[in-house]
């Protein structure tokens, strides 16, 4: 994987949760068992573990598992999404972060592909918002391609018994990259609330 620059991804998403009406927390995504507001929580989270993971500043946040527990925001979220993604994509600015190895989620991992784990998530979980909340989504291309490649790397392992996130959504290998990106992370392009 080349490295890429996260910050138009991270802005975008950043937008798609400052769109975010209070009366829209409580909604579904295509996430299971999470409302909107858990997985603001989560792109919080995963924003400051990712973060550290690129700085190589590893304990508590690049330690604790995704599934640890059910993530949720706090009252000052609105001022601290934005700002955590922010650092995120800087932190991944560096080449260094790039390099040798990271931990994210408890996971020792090469820094090269700590990067590309994050472009799918920044650029998955920027679906998921959007189809929660409805709104229109158009991802940066270098981070769907990039995790569009991630995804399809994860999905060929025999290994793993198929997507990572969940069984794969058979997609047509014509449908737009996200929608072939949304399936093999386990979604179906499909969904609505």
């Amino acid at each position: 994987m080349t490295m890429i620059d996260l910050g138009p991804q991270a802005r975008i998403v950043a937008r798609l949760a400052e769109s975010v009406t209070d009366d829209q927390l409580g909604a579904p995504t295509p996430c299971p068992n999470l409302a909107v507001r858990n997985l603001l929580g989560h792109i919080q989270m995963l924003s400051l573990a990712f973060r550290d993971a690129a700085r190589k500043d590893l304990g508590t946040t690049t330690d604790t598992k995704p599934t640890a527990a059910v993530p949720d925001i706090g009252p000052g979220w609105r001022a601290e999404l934005p700002k955590a993604l922010d650092e995120l994509a800087d932190a991944w600015r560096d080449p260094d972060a790039w390099t040798g190895m990271t931990r994210a989620g408890g996971v020792d991992l090469p820094g090269e592909l700590a990067g590309a784990v994050v472009a799918d998530e920044l650029v998955i979980h920027g679906w998921d918002l959007a189809r929660a909340v409805g709104r229109p989504y158009a991802p940066d291309p270098a981070a769907l391609d990039s995790a569009h490649g991630f995804l399809l790397a994860a999905a060929g392992d025999p290994n793993r018994g198929g997507g990572l996130f969940g069984p794969v959504v058979p997609v047509p290998p014509e449908a737009p990259l996200l929608d072939r990106a949304a399936g093999l992370s386990g979604r179906d392009p499909g969904w609505r609330p």
